[in-house]
């Protein structure tokens, strides 16, 4: 099993390495993988001025998974917008065929305090948000910035264009009831088809494909009052499915419900099942260097891989226990950290993981 490693920027190498040793821990044990290492994001503009160079790109096709750290960084900001990390992103999702993202939202219960909402609106949270990932506004066609003619004359205008086809509507909307069949059969499609009508078609399709799931339980909700529900009552939720805008957002907010955005893994999937594996976290600049990160959802990430991609359903067990373990510990890096537990780093976290193993 062919594992391509893209450490990104920033705390991407610091929380990678850890990764890779948790997945080295488990090939001592009998687990045949093989692992190797490209550029992706600023790191590979820097050494080949291109966000996903061919060799990368070749790597990445010939493996059966990737695991990657994160891009960006404030330095790459200036750039065009071509050379810019967050392209080589875009670049590998669509290159790969990436098209269904999944987040789970779990919040483990010794990081219930940690959480901005009150511990009895959390407590045994467990949503999975999966977002479609390859269409939409973020890929759609025209897009850019030009002058036009406006009111007080010559002005500039920035525009991109909001599309989907019914075929990819279908196809993450099949994710989605798989997923709900496996969990909770609960299902609520996200969208804002009383203003936009592409995403009125999206609610239309995905009506239509719920006949072929009658066990699964459908419901409809517009962004803005999901954005709301996901504050105010975030357990109603079990299965959530929208496009690549909203489920960008509702994801994010999502992660902060469960104590810290250090914690949440996620995986994307193409129609095989092969897989991009990440923590949803970005490159945090501010703390790279500093062996302070936290490295949870990165070892989370190997665990959705070991599952969504190679059928190892008990290594990913063993590797979400082991987490489980070292926080029961009280062991917590400073994202996550509280009055009466133990302040540790980003190896000191990767040695509890590997030893709980």
């Amino acid at each position: 099993m062919k594992v391509c490693v893209l450490p990104g920027d920033g705390i991407g190498p610091e929380i990678v390495g850890q990764a890779v040793r948790v997945l080295e821990a488990l090939r001592q044990d009998g687990v045949k993988l093989e692992m190797e290492t490209a550029l992706l994001g600023g790191c590979a503009v820097d050494a080949a001025g291109d966000p996903y160079p061919e060799a990368t790109r070749k790597l990445a096709r010939q493996a059966d998974a990737v695991l990657l750290g994160a891009v960006g960084g404030p330095q790459y900001d200036t750039l065009p917008r071509e050379q810019r990390p967050e392209r080589g992103l875009l670049g590998i999702r669509k290159d790969l065929g990436l098209f269904a993202n999944l987040r789970p939202a779990v919040l483990y219960p010794e990081l219930a305090n940690a959480s901005s909402l009150k511990p009895e609106v959390v407590a045994g949270l467990d949503i999975l948000i999966v977002r479609e990932l390859t269409g939409d506004i973020y890929f759609g066609e025209p897009r850019g910035i030009e002058t036009r003619d406006g009111a007080n004359g010559k002005e500039r205008v920035g525009f991109n264009t909001m599309i989907y086809s019914e075929s990819e509507i279908r196809r993450i909307a099949r994710v989605s009831f798989e997923a709900a069949m496996k969990r909770n059969r609960k299902l609520c499609s996200v969208d804002k088809m009383n203003v936009l009508e592409c995403t009125q078609l999206w609610r239309d399709v995905v009506t239509d494909e719920a006949k072929n799931y009658p066990d699964v339980a459908l419901s409809h909700m517009l962004v803005d009052n999901a954005a709301m529900q996901l504050v105010r009552n975030p357990k109603q939720f079990d299965v959530m499915v929208t496009g690549n805008m909203f489920g960008d957002i509702l994801s994010d907010e999502a992660s902060m419900l469960t104590g810290s955005i250090g914690m949440l893994p996620s995986a994307s999937l193409d129609e095989k099942g092969k897989g991009l594996y990440e923590p949803i976290h970005g490159s945090a600049p501010d703390i790279a260097g500093q062996g302070v990160a936290n490295p949870l959802a990165t070892i989370l990430s190997t665990a959705m891989m070991l599952r969504y991609t190679f059928g190892l359903e008990a290594a990913a067990a063993r590797i979400e226990a082991a987490v489980k373990k070292v926080l029961a510990q009280g062991l917590r890096t400073g994202d996550i950290h509280e009055a009466g537990m133990k302040k540790v780093g980003t190896r000191e976290m990767g040695d509890a993981v590997i030893a709980a193993l």
